[in-house]
């Protein structure tokens, strides 16, 4: 992992996840130094990705979510070439892995449900191998805990964080950094 990522990730452990144009503007005003992006089209990816490189923030574009992208390779040569993005999320190995080719940072989002999905993380960190790996949803400090044991990347922890003890909790459990909409949350 390159040390501008690295750092960013250990020096500023909540990052500010944006869904709409008014989440675009508070980030830009928050301490965090990673911001995910979690909406957009191909026409605006470029210029939202543009506004958070304005501020010196590592942009990550969810690729999974973008409007008139499909989850493929092809979709990460896009954001590669049309978009200054310093790295990507997904859910799929192989988007990962073109991601990795191209030189983007990576970060692979699970969902864990049951026991099976947690087993399911073992097996795509191996075929994948991820930079970071977010785990959602975040307040399951045992299950998070688990997870960091059996893991050699850093983990975040996503979803349904919605206060100062939930980010606690989640650091706690062994993440190295949460990601949160919500925005009360990154001023905290």
């Amino acid at each position: 992992m390159n040390e501008q990522f690295k750092d960013a990730l250990f020096d500023s452990p909540i990052i500010a996840a944006i869904k709409d144009d008014e989440g675009l503007e508070r980030c830009l005003l928050c301490d965090a130094k990673i911001i995910f992006v979690l909406y957009g089209d191909i026409l605006t990816i470029p210029s939202i990705v543009e506004r958070i490189n304005e501020k010196n923030k590592l942009a990550f574009v969810h690729v999974d979510l973008i409007s008139g992208l499909y989850s493929c390779e092809v979709a990460v040569d896009f954001i590669k070439t049309k978009t200054r993005a310093s790295g990507i999320i997904s859910t799929k190995s192989q988007v990962i892995l073109r991601a990795k080719e191209l030189g983007l940072y990576t970060v692979m989002r699970f969902f864990v449900i049951d026991s099976m999905a947690i087993s399911n993380i073992e097996k795509q960190m191996k075929q994948a191998k991820p930079d970071v790996i977010e785990v959602m949803p975040a307040l399951m400090p045992k299950i998070v805990a688990k997870i960091v044991s059996k893991v050699k990347c850093p983990v975040i922890g996503g979803g349904l964080v919605s206060d100062k003890e939930d980010v606690y909790s989640v650091l706690n459990a062994g993440a190295t950094a949460i990601s949160s909409t919500n925005r009360d949350v990154w001023f905290e």
